[in-house]
C-alpha cells in the first residue's frame, strides 16, 4: 500500500487537525494487509464477531504530533508508550543515528565492543541513583527484567521474589511471573514456575516483614527469598503512587532480610514524574534499576543498572550467560546518548515537574464536574483518569481520537485512561489536549 513518501511533519508543536474520521480508508487497506499476513494479537486489530476492525496506522511523527496514514494530524498523549519522552524523531536523535550509520551499523555483541557502548554505560552510571554502579544491557524492557531476576538469583541463590498487585514487568517468561494480570498470565501458567508471593501494592509494610519472616530458615537467614521487585510508579496498571515513605521502607526490609532490591523504572525513568528516577521521590537508591523506553528516543535499548560487587556474579570464564546479538546496537546507544543530552540540557524533568500544577489545576476538578470520573491523580507529565468502567474509558479513547488526541485506556478493567505526553509537549499543546479531554468527557461521561 503506498503511504506518504515524503515527510509532511515538519514541526511537532502543531495542534490536531482531522482531514478524515479516523480510522480512514488507508488505515482500513492496512489492517487488511495486517490481517492477511500478520498473527492476531501481535497485529493489535480488535477483534469481535464481523472479524478484525481496522486501528489507526501511523505514517510519522514528529514531537508531540502523529501524522497517520490518511493525512491526520493528531496530539500524541501516549509518547509512543512512554519511548518518546523527548518528542518522536528529535533532530539531536536523527542526526546521531544518521552519524552513526555512516561509520558502523552493528558490531560483535558481547565480543567487541564499540565506543559509544563505553560512553553510553558510563552516562547510566553516573546518572542511576545505585551505589557503586555498573551496567548490564539489554535490547528490551521485559529483557531488562529477565537480566535483574537473573542476577538476584545468582548473587543470593535464593528463587523466591517478592512482587506487588498490580504490576506490570513484561511478557517474557521470567518478567510475566512477576506481572500480575491474569489475562496475560493464565495461557502460559504452567510455565510460570519461579515462586512470586504477592503483595498489595503500597500496602502495610509489616505484611512484607511477616511474609520475609515466614521464609527464615533454622540458621536465621533468610533461605528463599532472594529479590524484591517494584515499580516506583504502577505505570500500564493503573498509574498508581505509593504512599511517602513506602519505597523506603520496602527496600530497607528487603536488605534487612538479605533480598535485593529491584527498581523498575521502565515506563517512569528519565524525567516522567519531574524527577530524573521515580525512586528520587523517597531517596531509595536500589541494588538494581532497570531501565529502558526512553532511554533510547525511540530505538530499542534497555539496561540493569547495579551495584558493581552484585553484577559481578555475571563474570565467567566462558561465554556469557545473558546476551543478545543486538545487544548495546551502535545506533540505539547513539539515540540513546543523544536522548541523555537533550534530558539534561533542556531539563526536562524539571519542565515536567513544573507542568504539574496545570494538569492538577485543569485535571482534579473533573472528579467533582463528571460523576464517571472516579479519581484523578498523577505527578509531573503522568497523569490518569480512573473512570466508572472499561466502557466509558473506551468511549472517552474513541472521542479524543475524533478531536485528534491519541490516548490509551487501561489498568483494573481497562477504565483508566492514561495521559503521558512528550516531556517537550507545548504549553499551547497541553491545553488543547485538556480542552478536547473535557470536551469529550461532556459527550460520553453523562
Amino acid at each position: 500500500m503506498p503511504l506518504l513518501r515524503r515527510p509532511s511533519l515538519r514541526r511537532g508543536d502543531l495542534l490536531p487537525r482531522i482531514v478524515t474520521p479516523p480510522p480512514g480508508p488507508r488505515s482500513r487497506e492496512l489492517a487488511r494487509d495486517l490481517d492477511a499476513y500478520e498473527a492476531p494479537g501481535i497485529n493489535t486489530l480488535a477483534r469481535g464477531p464481523d472479524g478484525p476492525s481496522a486501528s489507526l496506522a501511523w505514517a510519522e511523527a514528529r514531537g508531540a504530533n502523529v501524522l497517520d496514514v490518511d493525512g491526520n494530524r493528531f496530539l500524541d498523549l501516549t509518547s509512543g508508550f512512554g519511548v518518546a519522552a523527548i518528542g518522536h524523531r528529535h533532530p539531536r536523535v536523527v542526526e546521531a543515528v544518521r552519524q552513526q550509520s555512516g561509520r558502523l551499523i552493528h558490531g560483535l555483541g558481547d565480543v567487541q565492543p564499540h565506543p559509544l557502548r563505553a560512553e553510553l554505560a558510563e552516562r547510566l552510571a553516573h546518572l542511576a541513583p545505585v551505589d557503586d554502579p555498573r551496567v548490564h544491557f539489554g535490547i528490551s524492557g521485559s529483557e531488562a527484567v529477565e537480566i535483574a531476576l537473573e542476577t538476584a538469583l545468582l548473587a543470593t541463590g535464593r528463587p523466591g521474589v517478592v512482587a506487588f498487585s498490580p504490576a506490570y514487568h513484561g511478557l517474557t517468561l521470567g518478567a510475566l511471573a512477576t506481572t500480575t494480570r491474569p489475562e496475560l498470565r493464565d495461557p502460559f501458567a504452567a510455565w510460570l514456575g519461579l515462586p512470586v508471593h504477592r503483595l498489595p501494592y503500597g500496602g502495610d509494610p509489616a505484611e512484607m516483614e511477616r511474609l520475609l519472616r515466614a521464609h527464615r530458615g533454622s540458621s536465621g537467614k533468610d533461605e528463599g527469598i532472594g529479590a524484591v521487585i517494584f515499580e516506583p510508579v504502577v505505570g500500564r496498571e493503573g498509574v498508581l503512587f505509593p504512599p511517602p515513605g513506602w519505597l523506603a521502607e520496602i527496600a530497607g526490609l528487603a536488605r534487612r532480610h538479605g533480598a535485593l532490591v529491584i527498581s523498575d523504572e521502565i515506563f517512569v525513568g528519565f524525567g516522567r514524574t519531574g524527577r530524573w528516577f521515580g525512586v528520587d521521590a523517597d531517596g531509595v537508591r536500589p541494588d538494581l534499576l532497570v531501565c529502558g523506553k526512553a532511554l533510547g528516543g525511540g530505538l530499542p535499548v534497555a539496561a540493569v543498572v547495579g551495584r558493581r560487587e552484585v553484577l559481578e556474579v555475571w563474570s565467567t570464564p566462558g561465554e556469557a550467560l545473558h546476551t543478545a546479538t543486538f545487544v548495546a546496537h551502535p545506533l540505539a546507544c547513539a539515540a540513546a546518548l543523544a536522548t541523555l543530552d537533550v534530558l539534561e540540557e533542556e531539563d526536562l524533568p524539571g519542565r515536567a515537574a513544573r507542568r504539574e500544577s496545570v494538569l492538577a489545576a485543569r485535571l482534579c476538578p473533573l472528579q467533582d464536574r463528571f460523576s464517571g470520573v472516579r479519581e484523578v491523580r498523577g505527578r509531573g507529565l503522568l497523569w490518569a483518569l480512573d473512570l466508572a468502567d472499561a466502557a466509558l474509558a473506551k468511549d472517552l479513547v474513541s472521542g479524543l481520537l475524533a478531536r485528534g488526541v491519541l490516548a490509551l485506556a487501561g489498568g483494573p478493567e481497562g477504565r483508566v485512561l492514561q495521559i503521558v505526553p512528550p516531556l517537550t509537549v507545548t504549553d499551547r499543546q497541553l491545553t488543547a489536549a485538556l480542552d478536547r479531554i473535557e470536551e469529550s468527557l461532556e459527550d460520553v461521561a453523562d
